[in-house]
């Protein structure tokens, strides 16, 4: 469960630090408000990709942590796999310099940025705008019909 976001040196964002203290955090508010930005610079302690353009100074680097709590997670192979000792709090951490290079972290011990996504992928979904979206009934009934009729054969 996401606690807590720090940003630092992102697009519009000189710095902000906000705590998540429930277990469902909705984000809303007018357009041109941020939300987009918030949510990219999530994207980014998440392993997206990183962009120097998106950086409001370049001269200084930006810094994008997301805490989780991970106490009700399954994570402990992970962390054995990759060498990384386990705790209830997991920070995730992105550093990206004014040339676009960017490095990563798990509770401060640097690690690739596969490793990142795959830990994220276990801690947080964001669904977004227009991202889940229900198929009229027609299409749903037709989808599923075709589904099962050819793995009932």
């Amino acid at each position: 469960m996401l606690k807590r976001l720090y940003i630092s040196n992102y697009a519009l964002i000189e710095e902000l630090d906000v705590s998540f203290p429930g277990s469902l955090t909705v984000i809303t508010g007018e357009t041109g408000a941020g939300k987009s930005i918030f949510l990219e610079a999530l994207g980014l302690a998440l392993g997206n990709r990183a962009d120097a353009g998106s950086l409001q100074n370049k001269a200084k680097k930006c810094v994008i942590e997301a805490e989780f709590e991970a106490k009700n997670y399954d994570l402990s192979d992970f962390f054995v796999k990759n060498g990384l000792d386990f705790e209830n709090l997991v920070i995730l951490r992105r550093e990206i310099n004014g040339e676009g290079k960017s490095r990563s972290f798990i509770n401060d011990s640097p690690v690739n940025l596969t490793v990142l996504k795959e830990i994220a992928d276990s801690l947080i979904d964001v669904h977004s705008q227009h991202q889940t979206l229900l198929l009229n009934q027609t299409k749903i009934s037709t989808t599923t019909d075709r589904f099962f009729c050819r793995n009932n054969t």
